[in-house]
């Protein structure tokens, strides 16, 4: 192998940027080549390729979707890696990485074998021929559990769990002292926008004075763009960049979601809530899934009901003193645990140690 470690990395259909990829393109001495649809901000070299996608109901891992010009990508690769062990990618890659004889990634997020994804066609054909890949690097402890459950060798999985960019993500010049909560995530029923509006009445009942700020798109908006017409203390934002979520969560003092399962998802860790800590505020949400991985005490998590989330809210609201203090506590955390510069070379790292004992030459 050359100093340089070359790894293709293959796109879902609709996938987010600044996230996976993001991370194996900081990695040390390691090359990156990525394969989608449309160019990602944070791709060094790009070859396009459309995608076969019988079925447009499904997203991202989920999405019935495959690369059609895959096979087609000139070059020579060490590793080729892909997101989630039953994606179609994924299954499509494992294929291709045979042929080339190229050692084989799956990054995961996933976090319970119950899925029924694991058992329908054609995810699960994805699934048989991804489940001898040379590495499984696994984001949350408990995608790790998850495969383990799987009958994955152990020592095919490495946890590396993510990290945000702590020189955009940084708190205020000087802290907020307004009761101002903040929602940054999808509007969708999975992301508790709902939920947090009807705890918000609450909370404006017992703290007038306290605002809510919600950014993002989705299913749910016209739900919060009447909310906001109904109560001046709600401001809707729309979509936001990078840049523009930072500004939104630098004038906050709390910040709070409300995520719920469904059938073949839970919360697996949740960047928004490491990207609110990094600036400083506090975190409310719910318990779902394993993103008490991402959320630790003395954030708080409670059970998905409006009037528990809207008694935490208020704790945290009330108190000035505390909420700074546990901001200042979330900085420190995310510095020490979620740097996304030392956790890319802990990536990497988990790529070395896979190469040693990788049969592959």
């Amino acid at each position: 192998m050359t100093a340089d470690r070359t790894l293709l990395w293959a796109m879902l259909r609709g996938q987010r940027p600044w996230r996976e990829l993001h991370w194996l393109s900081m990695m040390p001495s390691t090359r990156v080549t990525a394969v989608g649809e449309s160019r990602p901000p944070d791709a060094a070299r790009f070859v396009p390729s459309r995608y076969r996608q019988p079925v447009g109901r499904f997203v991202e891992a989920g999405a019935l979707a495959w690369l059609r010009d895959l096979r087609s990508v000139d070059g020579s690769f060490d590793w080729m890696a892909s997101l989630e062990p039953f994606s179609l990618v994924t299954g499509q890659v494992a294929r291709e990485a045979s042929r080339r004889r190229s050692r084989h990634a799956v990054l995961v997020w996933h976090n319970f074998s119950q899925t029924p994804l694991y058992t329908l066609p054609p995810y699960r054909q994805a699934w048989l021929r991804a489940r001898d890949a040379d590495l499984f690097l696994c984001l949350v402890e408990a995608a790790k559990d998850h495969l383990l459950d799987m009958g994955v060798p152990e020592d095919s999985c490495s946890v590396v769990r993510p990290g945000v960019d702590v020189e955009l993500f940084v708190p205020a010049s000087e802290p907020v002292t307004e009761p101002v909560c903040v929602f940054a995530s999808p509007l969708a029923e999975n992301k508790g926008i709902d939920r947090v509006l009807e705890a918000f009445v609450m909370v404006g009942a017992h703290l007038p004075e306290a605002r809510l700020v919600v950014a993002g798109r989705g299913p749910l908006e016209s739900v919060v763009r009447a909310a906001a017409e109904r109560d001046r203390r709600i401001t809707y934002l729309g979509g936001l960049d990078r840049a523009g979520v930072v500004r939104a969560l630098q004038a906050g003092s709390l910040f709070v979601t409300a995520p719920r399962a469904n059938r073949v998802w839970n919360e697996q860790f949740g960047l928004s809530y490491i990207e609110a800590m990094a600036c400083g505020l506090v975190v409310v949400t719910t318990v779902c899934g394993s993103n008490h991985e991402a959320v630790h005490p003395p954030n708080v998590r409670v059970p998905d009901d409006a009037e528990a989330l809207a008694e935490a809210m208020i704790t945290f609201l009330a108190d000035e003193r505390r909420r700074i203090e546990v901001g200042v506590a979330n900085r420190q955390y995310v510095l020490e645990r979620h740097d996304e510069r030392t956790q890319a070379i802990a990536m990497g790292q988990a790529f070395t140690e896979a190469e040693t004992r990788s049969r592959h030459t």
